[in-house]
């Protein structure tokens, strides 16, 4: 496995509209081959595929509903997505390879907390009937999406926990979760995260690289745009953490996301 993975970027984002091509291009010069996209919304649907079908060998869709996005309608909007996961002709591949980005947020906005959770409950079993991994935001709700997750616990069910911000409680809840990762990106580079001594513990074999582009680029990018030829900087903070070559984090970073999303 002597290249990378981002697990999570939204490069169909209109940010990336201008230079997209650059954008896949920089990834590739850094070795970053494969490109997991996960959706957010039904808006940003059509986005996500037409980038898919433009570098079906790098980009790699997904499909589902952001927390931040569940409003009263999240039952029609839901109906909707399924529709489209169920007619995989739309996409390249021939499927999508991940449900979400999905889970719960309590950071923005706590108005629709109940109706995030069932949405979240409808995504994972999704997820089960589809044999398909499932991708998890717990913005300051870790413990609330944990819980989710092993109450509604089956053998089918596997996944990851993206931009992983909890507790070292929470990380190690998670460790006893079979099939789950604890994903992380440029957090770890900041000088005030908690990220380097809770990964410092986390088995390699459990952890995913991503960058979240746009957003939380790694340092010394802060401030500006993320994309995914980061994802070598996060890697080499992350040997540093964990004490052992850059390569080991490659081998297995990279080996994780295949088993996970089977790209």
């Amino acid at each position: 496995m002597n290249y990378w993975i981002d697990s999570h970027a939204h490069i169909y984002q209109p940010n990336f509209e201008e230079d997209i091509d650059e954008v896949i291009q920089r990834a590739l010069s850094q070795n970053v081959r494969k490109i997991i996209l996960p959706n957010i919304d039904l808006a940003s649907l059509d986005r996500m595929v037409e980038l898919t079908k433009k570098y079906p060998l790098v980009c790699f869709p997904t499909v589902g509903l952001h927390p931040c996005d569940v409003k009263e309608d999240f039952e029609e909007v839901l109906k909707t997505m399924k529709n489209w996961i169920d007619i995989p002709n739309q996409f390249s591949q021939g499927k999508v390879f991940a449900i979400g980005e999905t889970g719960l947020d309590y950071y923005w906005d706590v108005t629709f907390k109940e109706e995030q959770k069932n949405a979240l409950k409808i995504q994972i079993e999704w997820a089960k009937e589809l044999n398909l991994p499932i991708i998890l935001h717990t913005r300051e709700s870790v413990q609330d999406t944990i819980d989710l997750i092993k109450e509604n616990w089956t053998e089918q069910l596997r996944g990851v926990f993206h931009c992983f911000s909890g507790t070292r409680d929470e990380a190690e809840q998670i460790l006893e979760i079979d099939n789950f990762y604890l994903g992380i990106g440029g957090p770890l580079t900041y000088k005030k995260s908690d990220s380097p001594a809770i990964f410092s513990n986390i088995p390699l074999e459990r952890i995913l690289l991503e960058t979240d582009a746009p957003y939380l680029p790694p340092t010394p990018y802060r401030g500006k745009r993320n994309e995914s030829s980061y994802i070598p900087i996060i890697a080499q903070k992350l040997a540093e953490v964990k004490n052992c070559s850059i390569e080991e984090i490659q081998i297995s970073t990279t080996q994780n996301a295949v088993n996970l999303f089977g790209v």
